[in-house]
C-alpha cells in the first residue's frame, strides 16, 4: 500500500479516538451554558466528566433480557455488571427515583445529586464504549488475518458480556436491544433491532464501525461501501445510517486518497438532503411530548424521514450562518444522522479540517457529540498527513490503541 494512504487511514483512527474522548465530558449537554458554566467556558482540551451531569437521564433506562431462556440456552445476558445499578433491568431493581422533568429532551431525571454522568467514572483522555468496540473491530481483523462478520460478532460478545472489559456505565440503546434479542435465541447475525420498530436505532453509533471497516478496502470505494452495509446490519437495521453511509464512506475514502478536503466535503454534501424538522423545531416537539419516547411511532418516523426536496448547499451555510446559530438553530444535536451528518459537514469545512479546532467546536457542540465526533474525527483524520503528538499523547490509552491500530493496518497489503 502506498505510505501516504496508509498513514491516512491510520491518522483517520486516531481521529477517531481523538474526537470521541475530547467529547466525553461533556456527552448530552445539550444546553450549551452547562458546557459553559461546568468548564470554565469551554472544552478546550481532554477533560474528566463531572459529577452532577446536569441533564442525565441515563439512570432508569431500560434493559429487559430473557434471562430464564438466555440461561437454559447457555447464553451470557449481563451486560452491564457493575453498572447495574444505573439500569431498570429484568434482573435487577432501580434504587434511584426519577420524578422531575430537564432541558430539551423532556425526558425524567432523577434529582440533580443522582444525575450521573453517562460515562461516570472514566479518566480524562478515556474513550467511551463506542470507541472500544472499534478496538473490538481492530482487534477481530488482527486476529484473523482479514474481516469476518462472525469474528467480530463473538468479540462483540465477549467483550460486552465479560465482567472489567467495559469500565463505560452508558450502554447504547442498539447493544441493549441486541442482547435481547440474543436472549430469546435470535442467532448472533439477526439480533440487531429494526429502526422501524425502534427509532433510536438510527442513530450516529451505526455509522462509525462501518466507516472504519471501509477503510480496510482502500482500492476499491464500491466494495468499501458494500462492506460498511453489511457490517451496519449487524448491530443497526436502520434506513437513516445507510443514507448517512452512503456519502461518508466516499468523502472518507476520497479524502484519504488526497482529495482536497474543501471541494471534496461540498461535492459530497450535495448528496445529504437535510430534515424538514431539525434545530429548535426538534426539541421543540421532543418536548411538547415530554420526551422522543412518547411521541407517536408514526409521527416520530415522520420527524426523522421527511427530507427537504433541496440538496445540502454546504459552502452557501458555512458562508451565510455563524456556528453558533448553525448548531443551535439550524441543526439538532441529537444521535440522529440526517442532523449530524451534515452537522459534521458543517464544522470540517467551517474549521478547514483542522483536527483539533474541528474537534473540539464539535464537543462545544453538546448533544450527541461522542458519535458524532468519531465520525467527524474519521473525516478530519483521513485529510491528514500528521496528527499532532499532543492530541495523541492525551488519550489515556494511547500505547494500546497504536496496538490495535498497527495490528490490524498490518493485514492490509
Amino acid at each position: 500500500m502506498e505510505r501516504q494512504l496508509r498513514t491516512r487511514i491510520e491518522n483517520a483512527l486516531w481521529g477517531l479516538f481523538i474526537g470521541d474522548a475530547l467529547a466525553m465530558p461533556v456527552h448530552w449537554y445539550y444546553d450549551r451554558e452547562n458546557i459553559r458554566r461546568d468548564f470554565n467556558g469551554a472544552i478546550t482540551g481532554f477533560e474528566a466528566p463531572r459529577h452532577p451531569h446536569p441533564e442525565s437521564f441515563m439512570v432508569g433506562m431500560g434493559y429487559r433480557p430473557d434471562v430464564e431462556n438466555a440461561r437454559a440456552m447457555g447464553r451470557p445476558y449481563d451486560i452491564l455488571h457493575d453498572h447495574v445499578r444505573f439500569y431498570d433491568t429484568s434482573y435487577s431493581s432501580l434504587q434511584i427515583d426519577r420524578a422531575e422533568r430537564e432541558a430539551q429532551h423532556g425526558n425524567s431525571v432523577p434529582s440533580m445529586n443522582e444525575r450521573f454522568h453517562y460515562h461516570h467514572g472514566l479518566a480524562k483522555g478515556e474513550n467511551t464504549l463506542g470507541a472500544h468496540l472499534v478496538r473490538v473491530l481492530l482487534r477481530s481483523i488482527a486476529n484473523a488475518g482479514e474481516y469476518h462478520p462472525d469474528a467480530f460478532l463473538e468479540a462483540f460478545v465477549h467483550h460486552l458480556a465479560t465482567p472489567g472489559l467495559n469500565s463505560d456505565p452508558y450502554t447504547e440503546i442498539y447493544v441493549r436491544h441486541w442482547f435481547e434479542n440474543y436472549s430469546r435465541g435470535l442467532p448472533l447475525h439477526a439480533c440487531a433491532e429494526n429502526q422501524r420498530d425502534v427509532w433510536s436505532i438510527g442513530s450516529h453509533g451505526g455509522m462509525i464501525r462501518p466507516m472504519v471497516l471501509s477503510l480496510f478496502f482502500p482500492e476499491s470505494v464500491y466494495q468499501a461501501t458494500g462492506m460498511a452495509f453489511e457490517h451496519q446490519v449487524l448491530t443497526h437495521r436502520s434506513e437513516n445510517v445507510a443514507s448517512a453511509l452512503s456519502v461518508s464512506v466516499p468523502l472518507l475514502h476520497n479524502l484519504a486518497a488526497g482529495a482536497e478536503p474543501g471541494p471534496a466535503l461540498e461535492a459530497h454534501a450535495r448528496d445529504v438532503h437535510l430534515p424538514v424538522v431539525t434545530g429548535d423545531g426538534l426539541f421543540a416537539a421532543y418536548r411538547d411530548h415530554h420526551g422522543p419516547g412518547n411521541i407517536p411511532d408514526e409521527q416520530m418516523w415522520n420527524l426523522h424521514t421527511n427530507l427537504r426536496s433541496e440538496a445540502f448547499d454546504l459552502r452557501g451555510m458555512v458562508d451565510r450562518i455563524p456556528e453558533e446559530e448553525a448548531v443551535m438553530g439550524v441543526f439538532a444535536t441529537a444521535c440522529y444522522p440526517e442532523h449530524g451528518l451534515p452537522l459534521s459537514l458543517y464544522l470540517a469545512a467551517r474549521h478547514r479540517t483542522e483536527v483539533e479546532a474541528s474537534l473540539l467546536a464539535n464537543a462545544n457542540a453538546g448533544g450527541d457529540n461522542v458519535h458524532r465526533g468519531m465520525v467527524l474525527g474519521l473525516l478530519v483524520g483521513a485529510a491528514q498527513d500528521e496528527i499532532a503528538s499532543e492530541l495523541k499523547a492525551g488519550l489515556h490509552d494511547r500505547d494500546s490503541i497504536q496496538n490495535d491500530i498497527d495490528a490490524a493496518l498490518s493485514t492490509l497489503s
